[in-house]
């Protein structure tokens, strides 16, 4: 069990950690609203994320 929660942690720091190469500090707002909405069910929050995310990875 410890091995798992090690892996589930090195793999949020890494998509943290490439969000932000990627898009910035708005990318981690956005990955964080997603995840705060998904992990306390709520739909606002959770779509607000979902859109930025979607938003920041079109083609500009």
């Amino acid at each position: 069990m410890p091995a798992l929660s090690l892996l589930l942690a090195v793999v949020g720091i890494g998509a943290e950690q490439l969000m932000e190469w990627r898009f910035g500090p708005m990318g981690i707002a956005a990955l964080l609203l997603l995840v705060i909405g998904l992990k306390a069910n709520n739909s606002a929050c959770a779509s607000l994320g979902a859109v930025l995310l979607l938003l920041l990875m079109l083609p500009a």
